[in-house]
């Protein structure tokens, strides 16, 4: 569970609020990225608010990738118009966590931010890309992590952003394949060299080649391969056996992964839209200290996704 920010800053004053168009008394929030056209957040945090009661504005924001401190810059001037939080997704995480003055163990372990609050002391980082996963995998899904083996395709921020969560859901294992191996490597040294893994008694990562990766229980698809429209180079008979193959990306039909996944005989497929919504639904409990309910919010998301293209759930 998240360590749930306090003190947040007061909302935004009357003027700046009527100045922007947003209605005095409303809580400002913000998702920032490049491009952030596609993003879902404002439509899933609307619903969330209007769910529970919560009287918050929230909108998107295109930053430019340059000049280097533009990201700072755009964060810098919301917080000081009154904005209470950010969500932030590619390319800015890292620059997120470089930003924030406080982090959670996750987002610390993880090396991103996706979730910014403004307080006092400055801004809290947090990361609920993990969160988001093992909800889906194990209360929409039915997935029962105990126990289980995992194999995680990928070595870059979304993956970092899991490991952690899923290491805590009971696994016995967890594997990290990439298709350049010293990241992986490299992910696998840093996770089992933290206190937080190993006096936890946690089971170690394990980094390997992409080529060299074995069959697992659970398969979760990390890259940017399904977004990008290419199948991944997968060793023959790797999804023997495994119960669920997992993508982050979402889309209006199967992921390549996903047909990968069913032609190499996996038990079951799943896209990433219901971790795009729990990940949500975690941000929104870190900033509002209310839990809100996911069901119907995925629902309504899968009914309009039909026909889309592919998008990733660590995209907020």
């Amino acid at each position: 569970m998240s360590e749930k920010p306090s003190d947040l800053s007061a909302a935004a004053p009357s003027g700046d609020a009527e100045a922007a168009g947003i209605a005095p008394g409303r809580d400002r929030y913000l998702v920032v990225g490049n491009p952030i056209g596609h993003s879902r957040s404002p439509e899933i945090h609307a619903r969330f608010a209007s769910q529970t009661g919560q009287v918050i504005s929230y909108e998107s924001l295109l930053v430019p990738v340059e000049p280097a401190d533009a990201f700072a810059g755009a964060v810098a001037a919301f917080v000081a118009a009154g904005g209470r939080g950010l969500n932030v997704t590619l390319p800015f995480k890292e620059r997120a966590f470089l930003l924030a003055t406080r982090h959670t163990p996750r987002a610390l372990l993880a090396g991103a931010v996706n979730t910014l609050s403004a307080g006092p002391d400055g801004l809290y980082g947090d990361n609920t890309d993990g969160p988001g996963l093992v909800t889906d995998l194990q209360q929409r899904l039915g997935v029962d992590l105990a126990g289980k083996t995992v194999l995680l395709l990928g070595a870059g921020g979304a993956a970092r952003g899991v490991v952690m969560s899923l290491l805590q859901a009971g696994i016995v294992e967890l594997i990290v394949a990439n298709r350049t191996p010293e990241r992986a490597r490299f992910l696998a040294t840093h996770f089992n060299g933290a206190a937080a893994v190993r006096e936890a008694g946690l089971p170690p990562v394990r980094g390997i080649d992409q080529a060299a990766a074995r069959p697992a229980d659970v398969i979760v698809n990390a890259t940017s391969s399904s977004t990008l429209g290419v199948d991944l180079a997968l060793p023959c008979g790797l999804f023997a056996g495994c119960l669920l193959a997992y993508d982050c990306a979402y889309g209006g039909r199967p992921t390549p992964f996903m047909t990968q996944a069913t032609l190499g005989g996996a038990a079951k497929t799943a896209d990433g839209l219901g971790m795009l919504v729990e990940q949500a639904a975690e941000s929104f409990f870190v900033w509002r200290g209310v839990r809100p309910a996911t069901d119907e919010v995925y629902r309504v998301l899968r009914e309009s996704t039909s026909g889309q293209a592919v998008g990733s759930a660590d995209d907020s």
